[in-house]
């Protein structure tokens, strides 16, 4: 009987190991939020409960991991539960995509697996399981979209509703992403563009719970360097995409800089607090800051506590109202300004001596304007 019962035993632990050697690890680890990056959103807008991760959909964002994929295989479950119920509950994944989001958007270009409930609109979108690149992204749908887009709509329905759960895997393999819901391959595209990135979660207005997580990664396909994403620099938002945390705001700057979904917006009306200080201080660093505006108005970043004409002012010869990125590369004395992918000032002194560290602002001395997207990383000495 001893015999028996410990041949018995060999076999479950045998099984047990061979079940473990699938080739799937964790992608979380049920507990924390170890091995992902909140890029743009509130710290209050991502947590773990009861083994999942949940958002609460607000502001629009994203949580990433901390590493790049390239092929893979990937399963996880999730569940909407919009407020009221029978409202539209709507999330995703990002797959192969960049660390910070797209000029003037809280996405990243990538390719986007749909995690949606509530909202089917015919021949348009489905929340079956769409497949559709987003912000920049290439690819080509298994199926053509009726509309002519990016955008493979599923061949069946195999999402059940809101309050339930759903089981996703979505295999990736040299550009090609092919879709399985609740046990059965719906939708697919091929020839994406990029092919190697980060994957993220998305928060989009509701409530959404993801668990399970895991990843079978698969050989690579020696992506060319045109088809892999930015690699993180060490970004740090500086917006919580809800409020003015991290700014010094006064009562005269909450009457006239309001914040929501991501987005500051100045209504131009301030009879003095026409520039919001950082409350963080910071030496040397590049600075990323998209915004818009309704037409010329002096527009710019204060930097280190400095006086009004040491301000790295922001123009553009886009059409009004269109978002813009500027790049500020601060070294020393000196500065840098990249706006739309254009050098505007090219390592240029301060005409006043910069305190060593100190606070950055954003700053208007005319129109209205918005600003999206600030994201700063200090330098280190051998950059």
């Amino acid at each position: 009987m001893h015999r028996i019962l410990a041949f018995l035993t060999l076999v479950a632990v045998v099984g047990t190991a061979r079940a473990q050697d699938d080739g799937f690890k964790p992608l979380f680890n049920g507990k924390d939020l170890t091995g992902w990056y909140n890029v743009n959103c509130a710290p209050s807008t991502w947590f773990v409960k009861d083994n999942m991760i949940i958002t609460t959909g607000k502001p629009t964002g994203y949580l990433r991991t901390d590493k790049q994929y390239e092929n893979f295989i990937l399963e996880f479950d999730w569940l909407h539960a919009p407020n009221p119920k029978g409202s539209v509950g709507n999330s995703g994944l990002f797959v192969w995509g960049d660390p910070i989001p797209a000029v003037g958007t809280g996405y990243t270009r990538s390719i986007e697996v749909q995690v949606l409930v509530n909202l089917n609109v015919k021949d348009t979108y489905t929340s079956q399981g769409d497949l559709f690149s987003i912000w920049g992204a290439k690819c080509k749908p298994d199926r053509p979209h009726p509309k002519g887009w990016e955008r493979c709509l599923p061949s069946e329905d195999r999402c059940k509703g809101e309050f339930e759960w759903n089981h996703y895997k979505a295999v990736a393999n040299n550009g090609v992403l092919k879709l399985h819901v609740n046990g059965k391959e719906v939708s697919g595209v091929h020839e994406s563009n990029p092919r190697k990135g980060y994957l993220a979660l998305e928060s989009e207005g509701s409530e959404c719970r993801f668990k399970n997580l895991k990843i079978k990664e698969l050989p690579s396909t020696n992506p060319k360097a045109s088809e892999i994403c930015d690699v993180d620099k060490g970004w740090k938002c500086l917006f919580t995409g809800l409020d003015l945390a991290g700014w010094k705001a006064t009562d005269e700057h909450k009457a006239h800089w309001k914040m929501g979904d991501g987005v500051l917006i100045y209504d131009g009306k301030a009879k003095g607090e026409s520039e919001l200080w950082s409350t963080g201080n910071y030496g040397d660093f590049e600075l990323v800051c998209d915004w818009r505006g309704p037409g010329s108005g002096d527009y710019g970043i204060k930097v280190r506590g400095s006086k009004t004409e040491e301000m790295v002012v922001l123009r553009s010869d886009k059409k009004a109202n269109d978002w813009n990125r500027s790049i500020i590369r601060l070294q020393g004395n000196r500065v840098t300004l990249r706006t739309n992918n254009k050098i505007v000032v090219d390592d240029m002194p301060f005409p006043n001596k910069l305190a060593a560290t100190g606070a950055i602002a954003l700053s208007t001395a005319g129109p209205a304007v918005q600003f999206r997207n600030v994201f700063i990383r200090e330098l280190k000495k051998d950059e």
